[in-house]
Parts: C-alpha cells; sequence; structure tokens
C-alpha cells in the first residue's frame, strides 16, 4: 500500500488498514502515531511550580475540567524563571533563580498523582535560570539559561535520581535565556530565546540520542519568555512572551516535519513569561507577567486540534499572582 518515498511529502499521514493505525511520513519510512489516552483517576493532571517573587509552592489542576489551583506542595527550593518536564508519574523542576540568593544548579521532583513536597533529584553541572526543559516517558532534557553555559542541552533519565549528563548544544551559542520548548514522544523542539531582543529560531534534538540542535524553521515573529510544554504528540504549541513588548500571540508547529510556525491564535491576555501543561487534547497557559502592570493570576485553555482563541480555565492558587513558574503533566504530548 505504499507509494514511492519520492511521491511522498515530508509529514504526509495515513491510516495503515492492515495495522488499523495512523502514521506519518519522516522522510524515509512510515511512523506510528501513538494516540493512547492513559489511565489518569479523573483526568490528566497539570503542575505548575515556583514563580516570582521567590515562590516555592506547587499547585495542581486537572486539564479536563475548568476551575482554580490547588496546593500540591512545595519545592526545595524557592525560585522562579526555572523549568519543568514529566514523565507520566513524576514531574521534575529544574534550576531557577531568586533574590538575593541568585540562580541555583538545584533539580527537585515530586510524583504527579500524590501530593507532597517535592525531594532531592541531583543537580545540573552549573547554575541555571531562564530555561526550558523538554521529556518523553524516560528522559528528560533542559537547554539554554542565564547563569552558566547559555547553549548546552542535559538529560536525566526520569525514572531515576542522578546528576544531568551533557545532551549536546543549541545551534546558536551564547544566546539562549527565557527560552521555550516544546516536544513529541521523538523530537525535543527549543525556540523564542533572548539574543537579547527575541529571535524566531527554532531548533531541535531526537531525545532519545545524543547531539547537537539542527534547524526545525522560525516562529511567526521574534520574542522570547513564551510557555512551554503545552502539546499533543503531533503538534507543539507556544504563547505569549516579549520583544519587544508582550504579546497574546499563540503559534502551533507540526512536530514530526521541519518549517516555520503557523498562527493558532490569541491568549486572553497578552503575558510573557508564561509556564504552560497538556493533555493530548488540552492545553493550558497558566500565570503570567503583563508588564509594565505587574502580574496576573489567570489561567486559559485552548483545545490543541483546532485553532481558535484561548478561554478562560479559572486562576491560579497564587491569588496575587505569579510569572516566570514553570508547568508539566502526567499526559503531555511526549508521553504518547
Amino acid at each position: 500500500m505504499s507509494l514511492p518515498p519520492k511521491e511522498i511529502p515530508l509529514g504526509a499521514m495515513r491510516f495503515n488498514s492492515d495495522s488499523q493505525k495512523l502514521e506519518y511520513f519522516n522522510g524515509e519510512i512510515w511512523m506510528q502515531i501513538h494516540t493512547f489516552s492513559p489511565n489518569l483517576d479523573g483526568g490528566a493532571r497539570g503542575l505548575i511550580g515556583g514563580g516570582t517573587p521567590g515562590i516555592n509552592t506547587i499547585e495542581y489542576i486537572t486539564i479536563s475540567t475548568q476551575g482554580n489551583g490547588t496546593d500540591f506542595g512545595d519545592r526545595t527550593v524557592e525560585k522562579s524563571e526555572l523549568a519543568s518536564c514529566s514523565s507520566s508519574t513524576r514531574g521534575i523542576f529544574w534550576g531557577g533563580t531568586s533574590n538575593p540568593a541568585g540562580a541555583t544548579n538545584v533539580i527537585d521532583y515530586v510524583t504527579i498523582s500524590s501530593t507532597g513536597n517535592a525531594q532531592d533529584f541531583g543537580d545540573l553541572p552549573d547554575n541555571k535560570k531562564e530555561i526550558a526543559a523538554c521529556s518523553n516517558e524516560t528522559r528528560g532534557l533542559c537547554a539554554g539559561g542565564g547563569g552558566g553555559n547559555m547553549n548546552t542541552i542535559h538529560y536525566i533519565t526520569i525514572a531515576s535520581t542522578g546528576n544531568s549528563g551533557d545532551f549536546g548544544d543549541l545551534i546558536y551559542g551564547t544566546a539562549g535565556s527565557n527560552i521555550t520548548c516544546t516536544q513529541s514522544p521523538t523530537r525535543g523542539l527549543f525556540m523564542n530565546r533572548n539574543e537579547p531582543s527575541g529571535s524566531k529560531q527554532i531548533d531541535y534534538v531526537t531525545i532519545s540520542t545524543l547531539g547537537n540542535a539542527s534547524d526545525f524553521g522560525d516562529n511567526t515573529d521574534a520574542r522570547y519568555g513564551a510557555a512551554s510544554m503545552v502539546c499533543s504528540s503531533t503538534r507543539g504549541i507556544f504563547g505569549g512572551g516579549y520583544a519587544p513588548g508582550i504579546t497574546n500571540l499563540i503559534d502551533f508547529v507540526t512536530t514530526a516535519t521541519t518549517g516555520n510556525a503557523t498562527d493558532f491564535g490569541d491568549l486572553s491576555a497578552a503575558g510573557y513569561m508564561c509556564c504552560g501543561c497538556s493533555s493530548p487534547t488540552r492545553g493550558v497557559f497558566g500565570a503570567r507577567g503583563v508588564h509594565p502592570a505587574g502580574v496576573i493570576n489567570t489561567m486559559d485553555y485552548i483545545t490543541i486540534a483546532t485553532q481558535g482563541d484561548a478561554t478562560d480555565f479559572g486562576d491560579s492558587a497564587s491569588t496575587s499572582g505569579k510569572q516566570a513558574a514553570a508547568g508539566c503533566s502526567d499526559a503531555h504530548g511526549g508521553l504518547g
């Protein structure tokens, strides 16, 4: 039933009538798209941790419903400008900064299905802030950031504990703070870095391997500080950001292909240093900065498979609002 590879466009999709599975063409072979719905005891759970000013709390939401955040527990450190990624069981929080203590190399973790305080996982090789992380079920990656080597990518095995290892480098060596990411089960994408006034560049890596990033394409505009971790197994979405002013734009990419991002819609309010989390079908954008007015505690949601503007989800458990937090979930697109 296959056509000659030269006649098949990169990223083409088909339904395989033999295996009864949906597949996409990666340029060489047809790959199965995993579309399972995990048993999540009432729905996918999203976590939002840290934030400014110097917040160590973690809150949780049920992504399939609408409502306000609920207290989960505390991080081991009080930090903002951190990163987060997750497997279906464990949430990981990387680095971050606070005044006057500065940036940290701490990695800690929680069990997503429970509530409670984070535990120590290990360390990054240097102190990091303004970083981004992505993951599949087994491996977590963290890239960019101020305070250390800004172009480096590090990795961990999520089911174990220990210090991170060197993965490779982003394409542009000295500019990688306030970075954003998304993922599929096979690819991690990093974008929207501060260079110092924002970038369109999107880099990608294959999560299961080691090596330097490759060029993916461009965002619809140059910005930094957009939300990470909103994705299905096929589509990556990023919203908000700053450069040279705050924006409400939401863009998306098809992660199995390479190419430029496409406009998705708008957030309900412009903001930067946003965070995000998602189920296979719904993405939630957390509280954000609305410079120069301060921060807001409202959360928005979208349906990932469609395009359109975000809708009100609820409010953060931090009633005064926060920014520069990090989000993850037990059902994001990197998990299948």
